[in-house]
């Protein structure tokens, strides 16, 4: 157990020193840029950096002065201590990797109000000053002696990340026409006008056109340059739009404000291709470095193993659109172990058989694997019995049935604090997906990702 424990004032002398030292990250600028606020370039931006006067990325100035306040309050004079004044003076930057050596040493006592005046100093590692300053404080009268605090791990996840990836190489491409049924929302609409501007698609906005411009002006949303189909209702909407894709003349479907579970059968019967229907999610988890897909949590209620096998085939498609070249596919069931009484690792086990006789292609596959085993290395490592190469690092989750499918998927948005977006695979042309809480990022992310996979499928 570790303790903090302070210097009274009068256990203090003239000349006493104290020191720490630190070295700079890049979590280091991006926690201190959360916390204040300050999200100057210089300090965030390497592109913007390097071509300013040091060339580089640089820590806040202030970092510094937070190095001093810790020495202060925690070693000399230690807790207790009341801050008065602080100078600082700057003269060199601290880059990344820099370890800085904050020294503070005491100059003057005054005994009628406990004060002192010290000398501050920030040294980098060739001993040159960074930081120099005074600083008076009003030291502790008696002795204080604490359990050092045990602070929280932070876990620094920039929030659409993944998704501002996928929008920059959505820009790349062609931009497919997307029917968009019934935009009868402020975020149905605003979604495909945003991609619009994007250059991501060129949405084709399919209803009754009153009620597509009454949303527009209510949400203050520009429909200037953007292309109307009348029709007379919203049923109406989603018929044209289907047969806008039997004819080959729009590149995906938006569900806009159709419900998907109404638009599923129309869109199996009409824009067949031979695949089964399946819905994948691309999810940005925080604490997750790569993008992570779930699939089927949406149409197939009970696959059985052919299903189950074209959902993994989909679901690969999709991760190859990613980039992904050789996706780990982690076949999911409560438990490793190949067991009777559960049918899900029996179809598991019977999944990475087809995928080792070449069955189901483009993917390493393993299963049964339970969810955490699937995502977390540290469980995987605890896993008894075998090897994994998909176990701790799985880019697609192959759910058991829907119920779990759309479970893990609601979990990891509500819980976890992930993004999500999805697209209807195997029809003719993608559908894409959003649910009634999805913002604009999500839907713009479901054009980009429909760009991508149109322009791969295409090539």
């Amino acid at each position: 157990m570790q303790y903090i424990e302070n210097r009274t004032f009068d256990e203090i002398a003239v000349g006493d020193v104290a020191e720490m030292a630190r070295t700079l990250t890049a979590e280091d600028i991006e926690l201190f840029a959360v916390m204040s606020g300050d999200v100057n370039p210089a300090h965030l931006d390497p592109e913007f950096a390097k071509d300013e006067i040091f060339h580089k990325v640089i820590a806040h100035g202030m970092w510094g002065g937070a190095l001093i306040s810790a020495v202060l309050g925690t070693k000399l004079p230690g807790p207790g201590t009341i801050y008065l004044n602080q100078s600082l003076s700057f003269r060199r930057p601290v880059g990344l990797g820099d370890t800085i050596t904050t020294r503070v040493t005491v100059r003057e006592k005054h005994a009628d109000k406990s004060r002192l005046v010290l000398d501050c100093a920030c040294l980098n590692d060739a001993g040159k000053p960074v930081i120099l300053g005074e600083a008076e404080v009003i030291a502790p009268d008696h002795k204080i002696r604490r359990e050092r605090a045990h602070l929280p791990d932070v876990h620094l996840h920039h929030h659409g990340a993944i998704y501002d990836r996928l929008l920059a190489r959505g820009r790349e491409f062609h931009s497919p026409r997307i029917a968009v049924i019934a935009p009868a929302t402020q975020a149905t609409l605003e979604g495909p006008l945003e991609a619009r501007r994007l250059g991501i698609s060129d949405p084709l906005l399919i209803g009754p056109e009153p009620m597509i411009r009454r949303v527009a002006d209510d949400a203050g949303l520009s429909l200037d340059g953007a292309e109307i189909l009348h029709t007379d209702s919203i049923s109406a909407a989603q018929e044209a739009a289907l047969a806008l894709a039997e004819a080959g003349e729009v590149d995906a479907i938006d569900q806009g404000t159709i419900r998907i579970d109404k638009l599923v059968k129309p869109v199996r019967a009409r824009l067949k291709t031979g695949r089964i229907l399946s819905h994948v999610v691309a999810l940005d988890v925080p604490g997750y470095q790569k993008p992570l897909l779930v699939t089927d949590g949406l149409v197939n209620v009970a696959p059985d193993l052919d299903a189950k096998a074209g959902i993994i085939r989909n679901a690969i498609d999709l991760a190859h659109t990613l980039l992904i070249d050789q996706p780990r596919v982690a076949i999911l069931s409560a438990v490793e172990e190949v067991t009777p009484a559960l049918p899900s690792t029996l179809d598991a086990a019977a999944l990475c058989k087809m995928a080792h006789r070449g069955q189901i292609t483009g993917a390493v596959l393993d299963g049964p694997l339970a969810f955490d085993t699937a995502i977390s290395m540290v469980a995987a490592k605890t896993m008894p019995g075998r090897g994994s190469d998909v176990a701790g690092q799985a880019d697609i989750l192959v759910a058991p049935d829907f119920e779990a499918g759309k479970m893990i998927a609601k979990q990891l948005t509500h819980l976890a604090g992930a993004e999500m977006t999805g697209l209807l695979m195997g029809a003719k042309v993608p559908v894409l997906t959003a649910g009634r809480n999805d913002g604009m990022r999500a839907r713009v992310a479901s054009a980009a990702l429909a760009s991508l996979y149109i322009t791969r499928r295409g090539a």
